[in-house]
């Protein structure tokens, strides 16, 4: 099964798919009150139709029916976690990106500033909580915003592909019955979206927090010079390795390059922050 949708069927499966890509088993009863559902009960696809749909899916190995159940192959729940990908933006792939980068930036800041300037402890203290909680809050609201603009822009140039595709369909019941339910499947995909970018700012705004904090906690915990050695140890650790792997395996692009590129963002963010810090 490709990613076209050029057909009726083509947009029963991606709603099969979407339904079915947790693994879970259902009924072909439920199955169609869920498409009802998206067709927000108008009666716009028959029970002959999903039938026609799931023996298609079956037979290319994507569905394993059993009795009056379905559920999704190991092939298929590979597409259906790509279609979840594709509409609803489930990988969390930037948000991890952006809060380790950022929280990892700002640790440094924070301890290298303290560093220099031998702050008190408590000092140290609030100075991390006041920069950490700023860039946190900044993320948060940018993922949320942005984030939701953003991928409704996506969704939007999706389903414009989608409708265009399906504009060819000769039969013109056909045509108006899948244009329909696109747009139904797409409303109800808008109020997920909305929902998927909350969860992505969350995850940013904590993993920039956690990956800021940890370092600080160790610099302010242990005293000269160890406190500024292990946190910065630490901080090189995070960027280096777990960083590094995490985005190189999401984005399959050569580890080497990865680090070499997060690195340079790294070292000349803290170089500017405090040429900037100074400055002020």
């Amino acid at each position: 099964m490709s990613f076209a949708i050029e057909e009726l069927p083509d947009v029963i499966r991606v709603i099969v798919l979407l339904n079915l890509a947790k693994g879970s088993k259902l009924s072909k009863q439920t199955l169609q009150r869920r498409i009802d559902k998206v067709c927000v009960n108008i009666a716009c696809i028959n029970m002959g139709e999903i039938e026609k749909t799931l023996k298609s899916m079956s037979s290319e190995g994507i569905v394993t029916e059993d009795d009056n159940t379905v559920q999704l192959t190991e092939r298929g729940l590979k597409l259906g976690r790509e279609w979840e990908s594709l509409l609803l933006k489930k990988e969390p792939i930037l948000e991890v990106v952006a809060g380790l980068v950022d929280g990892s930036i700002t640790g440094i800041v924070v301890i290298l500033s303290a560093f220099v300037a031998a702050l008190s402890t408590s000092l140290a203290v609030f100075a991390a909580l006041l920069t950490l909680s700023a860039v946190a809050i900044t993320n948060f609201s940018s993922f949320l915003l942005g984030g939701i603009t953003e991928d409704l822009a996506d969704i939007l140039t999706l389903q414009n592909l989608m409708n265009y595709s399906l504009s060819d369909i000769p039969d013109k019941g056909e045509r108006d019955k899948s244009l329909m339910l696109v747009k139904r499947l797409f409303t109800v995909l808008g109020k997920q979206i909305h929902r998927s970018n909350l969860y992505a700012a969350i995850i940013c705004g904590t993993t920039t927090f956690i990956a800021g904090i940890i370092p600080i906690i160790i610099f302010i915990a242990l005293s000269p010079p160890f406190n500024v050695i292990v946190s910065l140890s630490v901080v090189a650790g995070v960027v280096g390795i777990f960083l590094v792997r995490y985005r190189s395996k999401k984005t399959r692009v050569h580890w080497k390059i990865t680090l070499y590129e997060t690195i340079a963002i790294v070292v000349i963010a803290v170089i500017a922050s405090l040429l900037l810090g100074g400055i002020a």
